[in-house]
Order: C-alpha cells, then sequence, then structure tokens
C-alpha cells in the first residue's frame, strides 16, 4: 500500500524515479564521504547533487559509512515540501536515528536507550517524554531568573577578558554559563557546589566527542584529510574512554538531581537510575550541546545585522522593559517583535541541529515543488535544514540575514520553520512525537539573551568563523549603553 505524504496535496506534479545513485559497493561511500569532509564540504556537497540531478530530493550516502553504521543510504530531502513528512510518525520511524545513519553505543548512556533514540511508538518513549515536560513544568519560574543571573555572571566574564586582552572568545564564556544554567535548572544548585567545580562543560564535551566523531573534521589541511579521515569516520570508538567523565558527571546528578529524580520514581514508575541517564542525556547532550552551538550562532548573526539592526533591537528592548517597570517578564518578552523575528531568523539560517533522519515505515508518495517520488518501505530518509530553511520558493533571499523577517505579516512564515523538529507554528511536542521538549524554552532563552545584552550594551562587532559543527565567535569590540 502505498501512502502520500501530509505535506503536499495532489497538484499533477509528474511522478520520476529520484535521482542519484549510491557508486560502487564499500567504495562509493568512501568517495562520498571525502566529497563531504574535505573535496566539497558540507554546503557544496548538497549543493553539486542538487544542480547536477535538477532536483531537491535525490539519493546519496551519508557519512561515516558501512564499518560505523550498517547502510549510509539515504534519500536527501532539501525543500521546504517534501521534509515535513519526515514528522509524520505514522509514516516514519524514528528509531536509533538521533546521530544519523548509525547509534553510538548504549554504554555511553549507562547502557540505556535514552528517550532521544526511541521512537514514539514504543511504551517508554512516552514516559520519559512526559517526564520532561512535567520537569520543565515543574521550574517554569525560574526559567528568567535564573538565566538573567547566568548570563549576567557572563558579561561580567566577558568585559573582563575584553578589557584585558582586546578581545574576548565567547564560545568559551557561552559553554560555561550554558553549563551553569541547565545544571541548576535541573539540579536546583550550581555546579560549583558540587565535586564538578568549574570542569562540567569539559567533561560533557569530552563525553560528546567520541559520540558526535563520525560527524565532524577538525579543519585540518586537505593532506591530512586522510589520517584525519582514519582517525575520526572509520571506526566507533569505545565508551572505556569517557567513562570517567560520564562517571563523574553522572554521579553529581544522582546527587544534586533528588528533587527531579523523585518526580521520576513518584509520578511516572522510572528507576533513579533510568531517570538520571536520561536527565543528564537531556541537560549535556540536548540542552548543553544544543546551547553550544545556538548562542554563537545568534550572536554571530545578530552582529552581521549591524548598528542599525543594534539600534532597533535596543530601542525596543529596552523601551519594553521600561513599560514593564524594569522588569523583564514572559508578557514582556511576547511584546518584543523584533526580538523574536531576529531569535527566528537566527533559527532558520543556522539551525543548531540541521539534520534530521527517519526510517519509511511503509512506501510513500512524497513531493518536492517541481515532482512527484515515491519511497519504498524502509529506505532512510534525510532531512537537511540548512536548505529547508533556505528554500528559495518560500524564502525571499534566503541566504541573508533579515531580522524583521518573522515580524507582521512574516509570522505566516514560521509554518516553514522547522529547528526544533517539527513546525514552530501550530506544532507542539507531545508523547507522540518527536518535537523538543525544550522548544518554547530555547525560544525564550534566545530572546533572553538579546535582552539582556541590548540592556547593557548598545552595539558591537565579532570575528566569526566555523569550528567542529557550529560557529565560532570572538568580540572585538563592546560598547557599553549609554
Amino acid at each position: 500500500m502505498v501512502s502520500s505524504s501530509s505535506s503536499s496535496s495532489p497538484n499533477n506534479l509528474p511522478l520520476k524515479p529520484i535521482p542519484g545513485d549510491y557508486g560502487w559497493p564499500f567504495f562509493g561511500h568512501i568517495k562520498d564521504r571525502y566529497d563531504y569532509f574535505y573535496n566539497q564540504g558540507r554546503i557544496n556537497f548538497f549543493k553539486t547533487r542538487m544542480e547536477k540531478y535538477q532536483s531537491t530530493v535525490f539519493r546519496t550516502n551519508m557519512p561515516p559509512g558501512v564499518l560505523i553504521p550498517s547502510n549510509p543510504k539515504v534519500i536527501a530531502l532539501l525543500d521546504a515540501k517534501s521534509f515535513p513528512i519526515i514528522f509524520d510518525t505514522t509514516k516514519v520511524l524514528r528509531r536509533d536515528v538521533l546521530d544519523g545513519t548509525y547509534m553510538p553505543s548504549t554504554a555511553y548512556t549507562g547502557g540505556y536507550r535514552v528517550c532521544a533514540y526511541l521512537d514514539p511508538s514504543e511504551p517508554n518513549h512516552a514516559t520519559l517524554k512526559s517526564y520532561f515536560a512535567a520537569l520543565l513544568a515543574s521550574q517554569h519560574t525560574k526559567f528568567i531568573p535564573l538565566f538573567q543571573s547566568s548570563t549576567s555572571d557572563m558579561f561580567v566574564n566577558l568585559e573582563a577578558q575584553l578589557s584585558k586582552d582586546g578581545k574576548a572568545y565567547f564560545n568559551t564564556l557561552s559553554d560555561d554559563m550554558s553549563f551553569n544554567f541547565a545544571f541548576e535548572l535541573f539540579c536546583g544548585q550550581s555546579p560549583s557546589n558540587t565535586k564538578l567545580g568549574s570542569k562540567g562543560p569539559s567533561l560533557v564535551t569530552l563525553w560528546l566527542f567520541p559520540q558526535l566523531a563520525p560527524q565532524i573534521t577538525l579543519g585540518v589541511p586537505k593532506f591530512l584529510g586522510f589520517a584525519e579521515d582514519l582517525l575520526l569516520h572509520t571506526f566507533s570508538y569505545p565508551a572505556i574512554l569517557v567513562k570517567y567523565p560520564y562517571k563523574k558527571l553522572y554521579d553529581a546528578f544522582y546527587e544534586s538531581a533528588a528533587s527531579a529524580l523523585d518526580l521520576a520514581e513518584g509520578k511516572f514508575g522510572l528507576s533513579r537510575e533510568e531517570a538520571c541517564h536520561n536527565l543528564l542525556f537531556v541537560a549535556g547532550f540536548n540542552a548543553f550541546g544544543g546551547m553550544k552551538l545556538l548562542f554563537p550562532a545568534l550572536i554571530k548573526w545578530v552582529a552581521s545585522g549591524g548598528e542599525e539592526l543594534h539600534r532597533q533591537l535596543r530601542n525596543e528592548i529596552r523601551t519594553v522593559v521600561k513599560e514593564s517597570e524594569g522588569t523583564v517578564t514572559f508578557a514582556a518578552l511576547d511584546k518584543m517583535t523584533l526580538t523574536k523575528s531576529v531569535v527566528y531568523e537566527a533559527l532558520r539560517i543556522e539551525p543548531p541541529v540541521p539534520y534530521q533522519y527517519g526510517k519509511a515505515k511503509e512506501d510513500i508518495v512524497i513531493q518536492s515543488h517541481d515532482a512527484t517520488f515515491e519511497i519504498k518501505k524502509g529506505e532512510m530518509i534525510f532531512g537537511n535544514q540548512n536548505f529547508v530553511g533556505k528554500d528559495p520558493k518560500v524564502f525571499e533571499n534566503p541566504e541573508e540575514f533579515v531580522g524583521h523577517r518573522f515580524a507582521g505579516e512574516g509570522e505566516k512564515l514560521l509554518k516553514y520553520l522547522y529547528w526544533s523538529n517539527g513546525r514552530q507554528m501550530d506544532d507542539h511536542p507531545t508523547a507522540e512525537n518527536k518535537q523538543c521538549p525544550g522548544k518554547d524554552l530555547v525560544v525564550l532563552i534566545s530572546r533572553l539573551m538579546l535582552v539582556e545584552f541590548f540592556l547593557r550594551y548598545d552595539t558591537f562587532t565579532v570575528d566569526a568563523s566555523t569550528v567542529l559543527l557550529g560557529s565560532s565567535v570572538t568580540f572585538k569590540s563592546l560598547t557599553k549603553a549609554s
């Protein structure tokens, strides 16, 4: 039986075979992997194939390759019309696909398949996701004051480093702030009051690296590509390499998150051990890992808007906060239309998690803007939001950062913003889908980052580049609020 994609409606587009191929057995995926990391790069890899096949839907291999996953073959969806099928969990299986065509050993997570790897059809998914939703709801009143406190310390350190060295590397400062915020949100105390001290961010990074190594390049010179590829993309790293940092993190969460673990055990019937491994994954991989990419990208793109955008943002923010008697509240944040739009635009142009994967549960018919295609049961579907969010048939000047894009009438475009593993407009995280349970919190703290920044500063400049999976940002200048 063939079903139609819910993201399209019949409009007489021709049914075409999916273009592209996987190359020779074994060698095909190695060629594609070298193109992806070294010969063409993450963006041109897809651009060249779109141009070659004259299609936003095509077959290709995705890294790392057959020695890590069993099958690197995917069908790539790179337009806003075909892409949403990946969110339809009645047609697409989302089991063990968080990291792509491979899944790191459960030894990295205490022997448990944590919630992020579960498909909604698995019974434990509903239990764990409902637990996270309840936990976040219980901390709702802490979101704003805790983030304000965390960023206040970060800005003090930013100014001190800029004054001392004439520049300040934002990523490290942001990582420290992000980990402190996530740990205190879930555990109720600062990590500095635990055995972790100030080592939390480095311990999480050590734990994350071998899990994500098959997806990254260190930016080595091209002649060193073979050595790096052999080291990072050929074999899985054993979890025992990070047993010490993971154990130290786990012990800190287990000892500090008593209230969160009580909720898991008392209301949701989870063991404290399973709940703690899941909580650590949410705080370390999802929250800290996400913010590690989110905030440098946000600052980079706001910096690119220049002094005029900075003037508009600070005027809006300061006016609304003044009208709110000097207090930042949920109601006040909701009135900041440009600030909201800027956050959405940053999520559009550089989503923190740009890739989504899923396996067809049945034969599916999908449509791009130009044609109809059939995906067979069992085939792996791959969506790339770096292209979906820049679909020229949806977004005008898609490669440009336009701060007001989602303001006013532009709000209608939010139905094409998919950064959270679902639509920004209308979709909500539930036990039946894979949308990020912290979707609304991510948008909130991104707005808060801009609010706290522009309450303190008028304008700024940065140097930006790429590091591993995200942006690297170094402050060059910072003008305090006049």
